[in-house]
């Protein structure tokens, strides 16, 4: 049963110690992905390697980075002159953030890297994150702009309302 009563905010403090606990996690991921990667694809089956291990293997790098430094850049504290902790940065556990698409990234690429170790066709689950990105993009921007009736057409309605509540009146007295 959840608890009653408003829902607890989070201190500044307990968000810095989140963000460090949240980005050694995602190191850790990406150390983790890539060391499978690297023993399996490059040290076992070095001969069988193509120039396509080495291209997916440096693109998924630079993913990981990009993603992984703007996840960090978000969640830099900024302390005050005597050390004392100002602010603790962006909450990256926060939901609906763009942290949490910076980590679905993240692992989608973990994820699709260690399953490439088996065949190389895992790499086309890496489109999954255009797609997923299009959805956002028409549910939260395009559709609404689509969907949205134009302004003289609501403005046409309510003239109509606003007569038949007069006329209504009118026939009242």
């Amino acid at each position: 049963m959840p608890p009653k009563g408003k829902v607890g905010t989070k201190g500044k403090k307990q968000i810095y110690e989140e963000n460090i606990a949240t980005l050694k996690f995602y190191t850790r991921v990406i150390l983790g992905a890539n060391a499978i990667f690297v023993a399996i694809n490059l040290m076992l089956y070095y001969s069988s390697s193509t120039v396509w291990t080495w291209i997916l293997l440096v693109f998924a790098l630079s993913v990981y980075m990009g993603s992984y430094q703007s996840m960090s850049a978000m969640a830099k504290p900024t302390f005050a002159d005597d050390g004392s902790l100002l602010d603790g940065g962006i909450d990256l556990n926060m939901e609906q953030g763009m942290a949490e698409h910076l980590k679905d990234v993240i692992l989608l690429t973990a994820i699709v890297q260690v399953l490439s170790t088996i065949s190389s066709y895992f790499w086309y689950l890496w489109l999954l994150a255009p797609v997923r990105a299009l959805y956002l993009l028409w549910v939260n921007f395009l559709g609404p702009w689509f969907s949205a009736g134009s302004p003289a057409a609501t403005e046409e309605v309510n003239e109509k309302k606003q007569r038949r509540q007069e006329r209504r009146q009118i026939k009242k007295f």
